[in-house]
């Protein structure tokens, strides 16, 4: 096994393993141990008492950070006359509304970080789900990202702005990026409370017991921190 490097090890030595931190704690020393030369990613790691094995408990939504995530996202947009229009008027980074640029994306370009559809192209869109399907850039109803023309707009404003989706993996974990290293403590709490208060409305009525059964917060290459649940689920977002 390789070992992990000197500032790894310094970062880890200032983190009581044995401890679950109050949020606000977590987050000032996430930040204080952020050792990158680039302005690391804070993610959110949540262990759910679910068993996604059962479609009934499936976690999946979509959650707008009141502080976005701290990078420019490349929005593609599926639409058609009026709505290709209305989409590059609203901002998309690329319209795909002709064969040519459904082509290109067949042959693999992916300049894109999330890909939005008026449902009459979905049609077209199904053809690149080899594609599109396992990086995630597939548009579907359930995160917002399949829309009618007049909605247009909103989605693509929500998802520049830091709309962000979190979707339970097979081992009942979820995965979420919160912001930057450089944001202010505040603007980092306030994208974490938002996250768990979406977690939290998202509970399955089948799921049973303990829901939110760990929280652990890092930073890029850094290491985890627990946050303590039951403080992290009274967390509200502030002015």
């Amino acid at each position: 096994m390789a070992k992990k490097g000197k500032n790894y090890r310094a970062a880890l030595e200032k983190v009581d393993r044995s401890k679950s931190y109050p949020p606000a704690e977590a987050i000032a020393l996430a930040k204080e141990i952020a050792s990158t030369k680039f302005d690391s990613t804070v993610e959110i790691h949540m262990r759910l008492g679910v068993d996604p094995r059962h479609a009934d408990q499936q976690v999946r939504d979509v959650v707008v950070l009141p502080h976005g995530l701290g990078k420019t996202v490349r929005v593609l947009v599926f639409a058609q006359g009026d709505a290709a229009r209305l989409a590059r008027e609203s901002g998309a980074d690329a319209v795909a509304d002709d064969e040519e640029t459904v082509k290109k994306i067949q042959d693999g370009w992916l300049d894109f970080d999330v890909a939005v559809a008026t449902p009459d192209m979905m049609s077209t869109v199904g053809r690149l789900g080899r594609v599109l399907g396992p990086r995630g850039l597939m548009p579907n109803p359930k995160t917002g990202t399949v829309v009618p023309m007049e909605d247009l707009p909103r989605a693509i404003e929500e998802v520049k702005a830091g709309r962000v989706e979190f979707r339970v993996d097979k081992t009942a974990n979820l995965h979420v990026p919160v912001g930057k290293a450089s944001f202010d403590e505040k603007h980092l709490y306030n994208n974490v409370a938002a996250l768990i208060q979406a977690v939290r409305r998202n509970r399955p009525a089948s799921a049973k017991g303990t829901y939110i059964r760990k929280i652990v917060l890092t930073t890029t290459m850094g290491p985890g921190i627990k946050v303590d649940t039951t403080l992290a689920q009274t967390m509200e977002i502030s002015e």
